[in-house]
This record gives structure tokens, C-alpha cells and sequence, in this order.
């Protein structure tokens, strides 16, 4: 007989599924209402639950997207970009930081001051109090609205309250928010942050319709109570500018939607003025070899050439940002190149950072505008930016694509669990292969813990054994396919000093490294290759006055050991003055010797940068690593292994390694 309280134990770590992880809730609710339905959605007219009225404003979203199309057609036009951000990890909290540290940096008002974050009742707001108050939070929302007409605003706090105000009547509940306005650009535009929380302490969840359409509606309405409805001369001009332009306008949105079966649209339009403006785009779209007429008043429309109106406005838009970043810089290139790289393919590009941006800002996206030593100006997308860190305007940079193949660790991991029934654990490593240590094994498991977050490509069950699929080696080539679209390309800074600076440096500079290269450095004689051509003649010179260098028939001789001996002498000056500031004594490191003590800051030298190391009685300078930054002021030990060093992160000898 079997009683009400009788249970079978199921033994294994807390959560552990031991198999397909369980689905939310609102994903089995989405499932059965479209099982409930028949499957899948087909045809016209037959969408299936997709879960987008689902959250606060759905209604007031709704009413807002059918109003009146005339009214719409007078309305002041706004655009909203939003973002939804998950919170909840250590690194999430780090980039929200970092996007609050962008949104009030330098240069963003009218008076190029840093701009400032305020509230509904404050024009001024600490950071790091709405930071704090969100740190248990799911998720935060990012907004940018940006009127069309922006720039008649003197001040777009008001517009900005207004508009927060009624989102939370529309979404009934009170918003903790803050903002910051930009005058940076062009357009006018206002950044909001919003917690994911609603008055009640509940996540907050906005149904998508409002936020696709709902908020730009109110947008709209606020500005048009403010400057008015469009004229109709307002509109005709802004029209007419439309058809020459060489982007995708609405003008040609309009002829998307006329167009027939076969690609064919025709010119005529019961509208003499719409007529008009369509035979004079239609006549533009020719000229860019994107229409040709088939007669009778029809013209044949050449397939996607909406997408490529819209990448020739893109390219339009990166060359004008060029050349703005060129000509703020000082930098004069008569008849200079502009290449706008295709991170997929691009071969390797040493050039000189004239300055870092934002293609993106809500999803923060950044670019690079690189000067080459190929006497070319080069736009570059870097991806995410804490993908890559601070590189200072003038320093040296050399640019590389981001390897989107699998590692030899995933190859590994393949081989041992095709040898082992698909099973992959760190016991199992150590048994198939005797000569791999504990800390090779675990760098396995950690990247296969990274596969399991990101993609779910791998399993792990219970007792922390590791089920590896045949094609684990297309799942890792896939997986870093997906890291390189936050990170496209590898950015390398070779020398933090401008060029001017490196020529008297007294440390081993890049322009060292160059001349004793084998000068396969392409180094064409403009632009920023004429500059290196200048200064690497002049370092020449001054390796000579040096007497670290001589001419001997026509070629130049330079001493043994040149790098190491410009290093030690850069670092001999630069310890003495630390040994001042910091009342310690400097003891140079040594091949093999073990290095201890609190690392406290890193050191830009000539030589490249270098971590302060901290003991009881003195310091000591030895090369830097990024893994070091986030243990500032924290103990480190490590080995000198010659111009490099093993680091052990912590007192223990468990710590993680950082070779």
C-alpha cells in the first residue's frame, strides 16, 4: 500500500535537472497557446501568440498605433530607440557603470561641458545612488528619444519629465528613471535609464507594443503641443530634399510598398505633387542604376535596392564622420583614402588612432578611425565596448580579424569524449592522458563552461560530467563565430607614445622594434606612413648620437641587445623616481625569481607598460598583464619566466593562474 507521504529520494546537486534545462513559464503559456491553435502560425493573417501584449501598456500601445493616418501625417515625428538589459551579474553591473559613465561624459552639451544626469524633481542626480538601488534588479531599460525638430528645444528636460510622466500613467505605476541630454550631434537626444522594477518592488515587463510604438507615439504627440503641427510647406520641403538624396527615404518606402509581383512600379499618382516627387526619385534611382523605365510610365525596380540605399546612406554617414574626426584632430590628408574595413575579411592594419566613437550608443557598439601606414584613413568596428580596452588618441595600434575557428582546446575535449562514450570530465582527462596536470584540464572545463552559458551547445549532468556531442568542434567554431560579433577584430596597442614622443624617448620604443625588423611593415609615403618614414630616420640619428648605433657602409649597425638595453635603461630613471615618491626602495627583477607583494597600479613606459608591485621594503617593476587590473591592491605572486611572468592570483597556492 502506498501512503500519501511516501517519496523516493532522487539524489544529486540542488537545480540539477540532469538533463534539457526546464523552461520558464511564460514559454510553456506561449507553447500551448499556440499548440492550443493548431502549430505553427501559416498563411496571412494567421500569427501565432508570440507573447507581445503580454506586460504593462499593451492597451494604450494598441490605440496609439491606429489613430487617425491624416493626423499622423501633420504630427511631429519622433524616433525611440530601445534596449532591454539583463542585470544580475557582477560583469552586467560593470557595463551599466560604464554606459552611465558614457552618457554624462565630456563634450555632449551645447557647451561642450560633460553632461548631467537629472530626475523627474532633480536637474542633478548622483550615479551611483540609481546604481546601487538597482543592483538586485533583473533587467534595466535604455531609451534614446530624439525629436525630429530637437534642435528648436533650448532645454529638453521639460519635454523629457513629460514624457516619463506619462508613460507611468500609461503603464500605471511609478518609473525610477534618470537622464542625461546630448547636443553632440546633429540630432538633439535624450538618454534614459529605467529601472526593471515596478512601484511594488515587481519586475517591471512593458508589453512590446508599447514599447515599439506606444512611446513614440506620445513622443510625437508632446512635441507637436509644443512647436505646433507640421505646416504643409514643412512637409513639401522636407519631401523635396528626399528625392535627390542618395539613402533610403520615404519617398522610396512608399514605392516599396506599390510595387507589383514583377518588381514594376509605376510613376503616376493621383496626387500631381506626390507624382512629382515620385518621376523625380524614380529619375534619381536610374541614375544610381537602381530603376530603369520599362515604358508606358513604369519603371522595373533592380530587387534590394532598399537594402542598398540604406548601406550607401551608412557609408555616406561614416566618411562625413571621418572627415569631421580628421579635420578636429589637426589632421590634414589632401586626397586621403577612405576604406570603410570589413572586419571579416581585413588584413592586419598598423596605423595611429585619431579617435574612438559610438555607431551604436544604445547597444554600444564603438568604431575606431585608424590613420595607416598604407596612407589611408580607415574606419574600423570594434564591437562592444569593454571588448577593448582604453587606446589613447595618437597611440599605435595594429589591427587584426577576430579568429572565428575552433581552438586546439575544443579539439582536445572532442578527442577524449570520442573516446569515452561522448563524456568529457577532468577525471577523465587525467586518466586518458597522463602528462596533463589539473590546471590544463580545468582551462577545458572552463571553456566548456562558456559554451554552456552563451550558447547551450553543451551539457553538463549532476556530478559534473560533461556530455560532448560529435560535432563539439562545429558547435566551438560556431560559438567563437558568435563571440566575434561583440568583438569582430583584435585590437593591439603597440606604443601608447605618439610618434613625436618616441623619437628622443630614452626606453625601447615601436620605432626600434621597426628598424630592427625586417621591414616587411608596408610604409607607403603619405599620410601616416610618411610620418613614420620621418621618424624612423630620426631615431636612427639618435641611436647614433647615442653611440647605440653606426653607419658603416651605407647600412646602419646597430648594438647587440638593443631592446633589453634601452629597457633597463628606461627603467633604472623611472624606478629612481618612483623610489621618491613612494619612499622604497626598487629591487630589479630577476630570471626565475619569485615576485610577491600588492599590486598597485600599472606604469606607462616607453618600453610598454609595466605593473607596480609592492612589497614590505620595496617595489619592484615587471611586466603587465589585463588579467592583473581587476586585483588592484590585491596580492599577487608569480615567476619571471625571461621578458614575461607566470602570475598566481591570491595568497594561496590554489589561486587562478595567469600565464
Amino acid at each position: 500500500m502506498v501512503e500519501d507521504d511516501d517519496f523516493e529520494p532522487r539524489f544529486g546537486r540542488m537545480r540539477a535537472g540532469g538533463g534539457r534545462p526546464t523552461r520558464r513559464f511564460l514559454h510553456r503559456v506561449l507553447a500551448a497557446a499556440n499548440l492550443a491553435r493548431g502549430g505553427a502560425a501559416s498563411g496571412r493573417g494567421r500569427a501565432g501568440f508570440l507573447g507581445s501584449r503580454i506586460g504593462r501598456g499593451s492597451g494604450v500601445g494598441r490605440v496609439l498605433a491606429s489613430r487617425d493616418a491624416h493626423a499622423a501625417f501633420r504630427q511631429r515625428r519622433a524616433i525611440i530607440k530601445s534596449r532591454i538589459v539583463k542585470l544580475g551579474s557582477s560583469k552586467a553591473m560593470n557595463a551599466a557603470r560604464a554606459h552611465i559613465r558614457y552618457i554624462h561624459r565630456d563634450g555632449v552639451t551645447r557647451e561642450g561641458t560633460p553632461g548631467q544626469l537629472y530626475t523627474a524633481d532633480r536637474d542633478r542626480t548622483d550615479a551611483r545612488a540609481f546604481l546601487d538601488r538597482a543592483k538586485d534588479d533583473r533587467h534595466q531599460f535604455r531609451f534614446i528619444v530624439s525629436a525630429e525638430d530637437g534642435a528648436q528645444y533650448e532645454d529638453l528636460k521639460p519635454l523629457t519629465r513629460r514624457l516619463m510622466a506619462q508613460m507611468e500613467q500609461d503603464l500605471d505605476t511609478k518609473l525610477d528613471w534618470v537622464a542625461a541630454d546630448h547636443f553632440n550631434t546633429g540630432h538633439p537626444h535624450t538618454h534614459i535609464l529605467v529601472r526593471g522594477r515596478d512601484d511594488l518592488g515587481k519586475d517591471l515587463i512593458i508589453a512590446r507594443e508599447y514599447l515599439t510604438q506606444g512611446m513614440r507615439e506620445r513622443a510625437a504627440e508632446l512635441v507637436s503641443l509644443d512647436l505646433g503641427p507640421r505646416t504643409y510647406d514643412e512637409i513639401e520641403q522636407r519631401l523635396r530634399a528626399e528625392v535627390g538624396q542618395e539613402r533610403l527615404t520615404s519617398i522610396d518606402r512608399r514605392l516599396l510598398r506599390d510595387l507589383d509581383e514583377e518588381g514594376i512600379v509605376a510613376a503616376i499618382d493621383p496626387d500631381p505633387f506626390q507624382q512629382s516627387l515620385r518621376a523625380g526619385r524614380l529619375q534619381k534611382l536610374a541614375r544610381l542604376g537602381l530603376a530603369e523605365p520599362t515604358g508606358s510610365g513604369r519603371w522595373q525596380l533592380v530587387p534590394g535596392f532598399d537594402e542598398t540605399l540604406k548601406r550607401t546612406g551608412e557609408r555616406h554617414d561614416i566618411i562625413r564622420t571621418m572627415q569631421r574626426a580628421f579635420n578636429a584632430h589637426g589632421v590634414e590628408r589632401a586626397g586621403l583614402d577612405y576604406a570603410i574595413t570589413n572586419t571579416a575579411t581585413v588584413a592586419p592594419i598598423v596605423g595611429k588612432v585619431i579617435e574612438r566613437g559610438l555607431s551604436d550608443e544604445l547597444n554600444d557598439r564603438h568604431y575606431l578611425i585608424i590613420d595607416g601606414s598604407d596612407g589611408r584613413g580607415h574606419y574600423v568596428d570594434i564591437g562592444n565596448g569593454d571588448a577593448t580596452g582604453s587606446v589613447p588618441a595618437g597611440a599605435v595600434v595594429r589591427i587584426t580579424p577576430k579568429s572565428i575557428e575552433a581552438r586546439s582546446v575544443d579539439r582536445t575535449v572532442a578527442q577524449i569524449a570520442a573516446a569515452h562514450d561522448g563524456r568529457y570530465s577532468i577525471d577523465i582527462h587525467l586518466r586518458h592522458d597522463r602528462s596533463a596536470t589539473q590546471n590544463f584540464a580545468e582551462t577545458h572545463v572552463r571553456r566548456l563552461e562558456a559554451m554552456r552559458r552563451l550558447m547551450g551547445s553543451v551539457g553538463r549532468e549532476a556530478d559534473g560530467t560533461w556530455i560532448i556531442g560529435p560535432d563539439h568542434v562545429e558547435s566551438a567554431a560556431a560559438f567563437e563565430a558568435r563571440r566575434a560579433k561583440s568583438a569582430p577584430v583584435v585590437v593591439d596597442t603597440l606604443s601608447t607614445l605618439p610618434l613625436d614622443r618616441q623619437i628622443g624617448a630614452d626606453g625601447a620604443t615601436w620605432l626600434d622594434r621597426e628598424l630592427l625588423g625586417d621591414g616587411s611593415q608596408r610604409l607607403r609615403d603619405a599620410g601616416f606612413g610618411h610620418e613614420v618614414r620621418a621618424a624612423l630616420a630620426r631615431r636612427r640619428q639618435w641611436l647614433i648620437d647615442q653611440g647605440l648605433a653606426q653607419e658603416e657602409q651605407g647600412r646602419t649597425i646597430y648594438r647587440a641587445n638593443l631592446l633589453a638595453v634601452l629597457t633597463r635603461r628606461e627603467l633604472g630613471r623611472v624606478a629612481g623616481q618612483l623610489s621618491a615618491e613612494l619612499g622604497l626602495a626598487y629591487g630589479e627583477p630577476q630570471p626565475g625569481e619569485r615576485i610577491e607583494g600588492l599590486y598597485r597600479r600599472p606604469v606607462e613606459l616607453a618600453s610598454g607598460r609595466y605593473a607596480l608591485i609592492e612589497k614590505s621594503r620595496e617595489f619592484t617593476l615587471v611586466p603587465w598583464r589585463p588579467a592583473l587590473d581587476p586585483h588592484l591592491d590585491r596580492q599577487v605572486s608569480g615567476v619571471m619566466r625571461g621578458a614575461s611572468i607566470n602570475w598566481t592570483i591570491g595568497r594561496g597556492r590554489g589561486g587562478p593562474s595567469i600565464s
